[in-house]
């Protein structure tokens, strides 16, 4: 039959029983699917990370002008890091650095939710928050 409209015969699922084929075109088939593919791999959402960084002794002002940067890569959808970074002897801070990044998680609680509480890793503290869905 295929031969007769001068197409091809194409198994579409060969896993099935009995196994499924179509007379179609094949070029035609193989584009539409490559066309396809490329549709849902531009509709799936890319990670978008924002970082953030600290000090151990970062002032209030500086603080909160970071905290508005923070909300606004929320708003936008984007994932936060943020994270305290110890310089030489800073070390000793590391309290105070856990409480800056608590007071920061608690603080954008109503934009994003905290994936992990604060992890020493190095000389770096950090935490990563999560857009919350609209």
């Amino acid at each position: 039959m295929a031969r007769e409209l001068e197409l091809d015969l194409v198994e579409i699922s060969p896993n099935a029983k009995p196994p499924v084929c179509k007379i179609i075109n094949y070029k035609k088939f193989v584009y539409d699917k490559k066309k396809r593919d490329k549709l849902q791999k531009a509709k799936a959402s890319k990670v978008v990370v924002k970082e953030i960084r600290f000090g151990p002794n970062t002032d209030d002002h500086d603080y909160q002008f970071k905290k508005k940067h923070a909300i606004k890569f929320l708003k936008d959808g984007a994932k936060l890091k943020a994270y305290v970074f110890f310089k030489g002897r800073s070390i000793i801070f590391k309290d105070q650095g856990e409480i800056l990044l608590l007071r920061l998680a608690q603080d954008l609680e109503e934009y994003g939710k905290l994936e992990q509480m604060p992890k020493l890793m190095g000389k770096r503290m950090t935490i990563f928050i999560q857009p919350k869905k609209k």
